[in-house]
């Protein structure tokens, strides 16, 4: 049973009261106001029948007593037959809506009436979920859906469910845990990417762009790959005059050598020190370059600390929700192939493998430039004041 939760204003004395009452509540059952008052009641009629002698008084007294018992053990009884399920919670995207799903059975013979389920999820979707049954049918079904909007990324993880009631007296109130885990999947945001020069030229040398450049004059139909539409900072000599005049737009020319034989790896430094906003902002950049890569059909993979290389959109995308920064390395090291290396660490950008490319988050506390060590390959540094979309397109530096 997770803890109870109190109000900062409450005295040490008023929160110990609530949490024997809590304690009792969820393992017997603790009595409601009108539980009290009749209690009280009850033992002032008997204190008045043990004076007076009177028949009545004891009448009264006892009644009010009996009423009282059965009243602890008629909730019990009526939540224990009650059973809870739990339906897939489909992943989304962060900031977008999670649905829950709660079945709630009813096996028995006769209605289960006022009813109170409470849904206790993790502290970072907020509080507990509540919802009042008035009825649940002879061997019927109580579906129970609610919605909860995902702000942060990530894995969660919960496995109770309570059900309440006071039924059928009102006098005392009764609260048993059903287990029922969940998992709800929270991806990291994707940006829509239109060009992407650390996707588009990784693993190109110098010397290889230009013996690019020298067999795109002579192309032939072997050599092209695929015609798309021009983007920013293309070479002219690229460009198909004639596909460009059917469609009234530049179409510029795809060559097999910019990509045969290359594997793209979008590897995460997740085993550093991080900045928690910066480290938010890798995971989307991350997720971004892998759906870039993909669509343009370069069978990308992704690297961390904890899981080496994987693939496959939804492994990619349930890995980079749950990866933290500081994680426990389980690998041997980078693969030694060009790749895009996210890190916060610029000392970590002198030894990554030649024709690699990297998107740097300067550490907080460096301001000047003079500061960083020299880097072997050409890379983009994040600012961040400034569109994280809009730097993803820029120019490398």
């Amino acid at each position: 049973m997770p803890h109870a939760q109190f109000p900062s204003t409450m005295t040490l004395g008023q929160k110990t009261i609530r949490r024997i009452a809590d304690t009792l509540e969820a393992r017997w059952a603790t009595p409601a106001y009108a539980g009290w008052a009749l209690g009280a009641f009850s033992i002032c009629f008997f204190g008045a029948a043990t004076n007076t002698m009177s028949g009545w008084l004891y009448v009264i007294s006892g009644v009010g007593f009996a009423l009282l018992g059965m009243a602890a053990v008629l909730p019990a009884r009526s939540l224990k037959s009650l059973k809870v399920r739990r339906l897939p919670i489909e992943p989304v995207s962060a900031g977008d809506q999670l649905t829950i799903r709660l079945e709630i059975e009813n096996p028995t013979d006769r209605p289960k009436t006022l009813l109170q389920i409470w849904d206790i999820l993790p502290l970072r979707l907020g509080t507990r979920e509540e919802a009042a049954i008035e009825e649940i049918p002879p061997r019927g079904l109580h579906r129970f859906t609610y919605y909860r909007i995902a702000e942060e990324r990530g894995a969660y993880r919960w496995h109770e469910v309570q059900l309440r009631t006071g039924t059928p007296l009102g006098l005392f109130w009764c609260r048993r845990s059903r287990s029922s885990s969940a998992k709800a999947i929270v991806y990291p945001q994707v940006l829509p990417l239109n060009a992407c020069p650390l996707i588009d030229r990784i693993g190109q040398e110098d010397s290889v762009l230009l013996e690019s450049n020298r067999r795109s004059q002579i192309a032939t139909s072997g050599v092209t790959r695929n015609l798309r539409p021009y983007r920013h900072g293309d070479p002219m000599r690229l460009i198909h005059w004639r596909t460009s005049a059917r469609y009234g737009e530049f179409r510029v020319r795809e060559l097999e050598i910019s990509t045969a034989g290359q594997e793209i790896i979008i590897a995460l430094d997740s085993s550093g020190k991080w900045n928690r906003d910066d480290f938010e902002q890798a995971v989307i950049a991350a997720a971004s370059l892998y759906f870039y890569a993909s669509r343009s059909e370069l069978h990308p993979k992704l690297w961390t600390a904890a899981t080496e290389l994987v693939y496959g959109d939804r492994v990619v995308l349930e890995v980079l929700a749950a990866t933290r920064p500081r994680e426990d390395s389980s690998s041997k090291g980078l693969p030694l192939l060009p790749l895009i290396w996210l890190t916060q660490n610029p000392v970590s950008l002198n030894d990554l493998p030649p024709g690699s490319r990297w998107l740097l988050w300067p550490p907080l506390e460096t301001q000047k430039e003079k500061t960083l060590p020299s880097r072997q390959c050409l890379g983009l540094e994040v600012q961040r004041d400034k569109s994280l979309q809009l730097q993803l397109q820029s120019h490398l530096t």
